[in-house]
């Protein structure tokens, strides 16, 4: 299962989320969203665990958890959406 988790502290990083999840179980992956003009996080990210029933109770322990001072939204991701492409033409003046 994918799991989005949102309103993440900046400071936390792919390992930290990897470590709050993997008391729930197996890992597959853990990704935070960069902002690619100053690399710094977002303030979201993605968990895979492979397991559904493991990443259900994640999803229930850890929804609405204070981490650093914040309380991290966890929830089932969605698939994306296609959004169409933006068009960025050179202005005269």
């Amino acid at each position: 299962m994918n799991i989005y988790v949102g309103n993440l502290p900046y400071a936390v990083n792919r390992d930290g989320l990897r470590e709050l999840f993997a008391a729930y179980g197996e890992v597959t992956s853990a990704r935070i969203v960069i902002d690619r003009e100053n690399n710094r996080s977002k303030g979201f990210g993605f968990v895979e665990m492979p397991n559904d029933e493991q990443a259900r109770q994640a999803v229930e322990a850890l929804n609405a958890q204070e981490v650093d001072g914040r309380k991290i939204v966890v929830n089932e991701a969605r698939p994306r959406e296609e959004r169409p492409r933006r068009e960025f033409t050179k202005r005269e003046n």
